[in-house]
């Protein structure tokens, strides 16, 4: 939203709310084992061959959220860093095998959400499309099919394929190809807030109040199944071969189809959800969007964060039977027990960026008030890895880094990419309206910045725990409360 919402990691989610209101340090390592070596971030989640590329086709990367992409970033040079200035809130930023940026966003007057193709040598808009206006709470997570069209909810609660092409003119259009109606499925005052799709070309989906469903928009088939009373989703979820994984706000799910194609659950897994929201995170519960990862096939486990009240642990459950592999404190360098994110799972290696304290300048309906009512951004980026054996998990580094957007992991160079928010003044913690903003490279198994750039100062560059994409130029496009950075080398 993990984002306007629906992140939807990178969220990204329901940031939607947060970002009509708005108009780091460097990272010390905390030994506390072995370094890993490169070839332990490998393998990821399988291609979903119903998806676009993987690193590109959904705002987590590839369908099970790893928020990892083959794709190297900018490369050696000097580093820039354009601001492309849409008027909107950009948290959803995928790219096709064209090459051509799918830009979903919230335009700050309207609010009416918009479809951008953007001009991969600049990042200029081509042509737009606007969407059906519905709850700030849908329309941010969505994912690219493998004929590169973009499949979102819209406010009428219609199931959407927008296919983008040049006219008989040469002109860019964006057009709908295929349209599906989840009205029956999808009671009025409710919202989709995450969708992806199966290995069969089916799309889940999951909706605010608890509904997960399962469409075919080739034959019309829908089949839904709600969670207990009380769980709500607030973030985007997860498709593996062994199936589809749901963190609502009081646990975590796998789920299957039966022949008739309803939802089944395989397991559950309650989780410390703690005894209220906190500040930095928009919903009272998990912030994460559960991640697929593991050494074997990168699908053999699947992490999320708790909300536990003085210290959040990562948990880990294997994919086959929801046991659990671990559940390991992170985020304690940086004193702010929280997270937003979504995790990066590559291999046996887990990512963890705190987000708590951070200042959205507003909340989703009926996110309810925090605990405290107010804290400074403490962030934080922790690396765990899970052992060899699937027995248990180890702290490799801890640190104060000051993420604010959803980091994304490069298997191609092994460097972790984000944009952190220092604080106007040197060696304090607050947050204010003229803070900077830096993008930063950082050494995954050192945890240690290794290149930075300043992309800009204010809330214009405010990105909003908002989640990065590389683009196959090695541009990284960042989506900020009012439009694209594009940032570049050479």
């Amino acid at each position: 939203m993990a984002v306007p919402s629906a992140r939807p990691r990178a969220r990204r989610r329901h940031l939607v709310a947060a970002l009509f209101s708005a108009l780091a340090l460097a990272a010390t390592a905390v030994p506390a084992g072995a370094a890993p070596t490169a070839e332990s971030l490998l393998p990821v989640p399988p291609h979903n061959p119903y998806a676009g590329p993987d690193g590109t086709a959904t705002m987590h990367g590839d369908t099970g959220s790893s928020d990892t992409t083959p794709l190297a970033g900018p490369g050696a040079g000097a580093l820039a860093s354009k601001r492309v200035a849409l008027a909107s809130a950009c948290p959803t930023i995928l790219v096709g095998s064209d090459g051509y940026p799918v830009v979903l966003c919230t335009p700050i007057f309207g609010q009416v959400p918009t479809v951008h193709l953007l001009n991969p040598a600049d990042g200029s808009s081509l042509t737009t499309l606007q969407l059906t206006k519905g709850s700030l709470l849908g329309g941010v997570y969505a994912y690219l099919d493998a004929e590169d069209r973009l499949v979102v909810v819209d406010g009428s609660r219609s199931l959407l394929r927008v296919a983008h092409r040049k006219d008989a003119s040469g002109t860019w259009r964006l057009s709908v190809d295929r349209s599906l109606s989840l009205a029956s499925a999808v009671p009025a005052d409710d919202a989709v807030t995450g969708l992806s799709p199966d290995w069969q070309g089916r799309v889940w989906f999951a909706t605010g109040n608890g509904v997960v469903g399962l469409a075919d928009d080739r034959t019309g088939r829908i089949g839904t199944l709600r969670l207990p009373a009380g769980e709500r989703v607030a973030n985007s979820i997860s498709t593996a071969p062994e199936g589809t994984a749901v963190t609502s706000t009081h646990a975590t799910y796998l789920l299957t189809a039966g022949a008739d194609g309803t939802p089944r659950t395989v397991w559950r897994q309650a989780y410390d959800r703690g005894q209220a929201r906190k500040p930095g995170l928009l919903s009272w519960g998990s912030g994460s969007t559960p991640t697929f990862l593991g050494p074997k096939t990168g699908t053999d486990y699947v992490a999320i964060v708790d909300n536990a009240d003085t210290t959040v642990r990562l948990k880990v459950y294997r994919t086959a039977d929801g046991g659990e592999i671990c559940s390991i404190p992170v985020l304690q360098a940086a004193s702010g027990p929280g997270s937003e994110n979504s995790p990066i799972g590559a291999g046996n290696s887990v990512f963890v960026a705190g987000t708590y304290g951070y200042p959205y300048p507003a909340l989703p309906d009926g996110a309810g008030p925090s605990v405290p009512s107010s804290a400074d951004f403490a962030g934080g980026l922790t690396r765990v890895d899970i052992r060899p054996d699937g027995t248990g998990c180890a702290t490799v580094w801890d640190n104060a880094l000051r993420s604010a957007a959803v980091p994304k992991l490069s298997t191609a160079t092994n460097t972790l990419h984000t944009v952190v928010r220092d604080p106007l003044i040197p060696g304090t913690e607050g947050t204010g309206i003229l803070d900077p903003y830096r993008y930063v490279q950082i050494d995954p198994e050192t945890g240690r910045v290794t290149r930075s750039k300043q992309v800009g100062i204010g809330s214009l560059y405010d990105t909003l725990q908002m989640a990065g994409t590389v683009a196959p130029d090695g541009a990284y496009l960042q989506g900020t409360v009012t439009g694209v950075l594009r940032i570049t080398a050479g």
